[in-house]
């Protein structure tokens, strides 16, 4: 046990490459993550951050938390403030979250630890013990702190044999400005800079690569999913999503949608990598010489 967060008892794992910490009675969120030798955390800490709904007040926290799609509030700002268990697992640790009594569904992840590098692997679970049907999918939302850029690889070539298809699509929320400073569109990426600015924006889109990064002072942090991009997603296809306002980015990723029976449960896995000490900008030319690189040290 540490401290706590904001008065909130938490729980930490680790190893010689990464630590994490967790809420130990709500979530099921992980609020803190440095790397070896820092004690800088890596995720948004929004104490503060909550809203009223028809169940109380839903708080955010920051970090990272488990949501399923698509947003509506009846179903997706149910509060999880307690009756989290957990379960040590040989190599990290099991957040089951309680029963979300409006839905049926409860929610859990798993957290593993690389023992050689500085990886972190999350399985998010959603299962359904409720008494009816419900179509769905597995949303995991990352909070990080403003003054970076959000990394979204683009596709390159064509779908079709032919090049005749799309290869690509933009989705905008309402609040979202076409002429938003903070967007940058590039064939190869587009980037969002995380800057404090109002409205917010938010942008999705089907990404193919199977992983989405973020970029701020010398940290890479890198979130990998499977895409299967061809399966029908929430939000008009979209299996990556970001968020920015005036306080904090948010790097999403989504499973496909999935009409889940009494019973079933459906799974949806990242794996978050950190890499530290670089001197890239957060610019088109610094990016680009990242990803280079990365391809090469593969």
């Amino acid at each position: 046990m540490t401290s706590d967060f904001y008065g909130l008892p938490v729980h930490s794992i680790g190893n010689e490459h990464v630590r994490l910490e967790f809420l130990a009675e709500a979530g099921p969120r992980i609020v803190r993550m440095h790397a070896a030798g820092s004690e800088n955390n890596l995720l948004a800490e929004m104490p503060d951050m909550k809203w009223m709904t028809p169940y109380g007040e839903y708080h955010v926290y920051g970090g990272h938390r488990l949501w399923h799609a698509p947003e509506v509030p009846w179903r997706t700002y149910v509060p999880d403030e307690e009756g989290l268990e957990i379960e040590s697992l040989a190599d990290g640790v099991r957040l089951r979250g309680s029963l979300e009594r409006p839905t049926g569904l409860r929610k859990s992840i798993d957290v593993h630890l690389d023992r050689d590098q500085t990886r972190v692997t999350l399985v998010h679970r959603l299962v359904n013990e409720g008494t009816r049907a419900i179509e769905c999918a597995p949303w995991a939302i990352t909070q990080l702190p403003l003054g970076g850029v959000a990394i979204l690889p683009q596709p390159s070539g064509p779908l079709d044999a032919d090049g005749l298809q799309p290869n690509r699509i933009l989705v905008v929320w309402p609040y979202t400005h076409w002429n938003d400073p903070r967007l940058h569109l590039h064939d190869d990426f587009s980037l969002l800079h995380a800057e404090a600015r109002s409205p917010a924006i938010k942008i999705g889109y089907s990404n193919r690569h199977g992983w989405i990064g973020y970029l701020r002072a010398g940290v890479f942090f890198r979130k990998r999913f499977e895409p299967d991009a061809d399966r029908p997603h929430p939000d008009f296809g979209s299996n990556v999503e970001v968020y920015c306002d005036d306080r904090v980015i948010e790097l999403e990723t989504l499973a496909p949608l999935r009409n889940l029976e009494p019973g079933q449960s459906v799974t949806h896995i990242e794996t978050w990598d950190i890499f530290t000490g670089l001197e890239m900008p957060p610019t088109l030319d610094g990016v680009r010489m990242l990803i280079q690189s990365q391809e090469k040290n593969k």
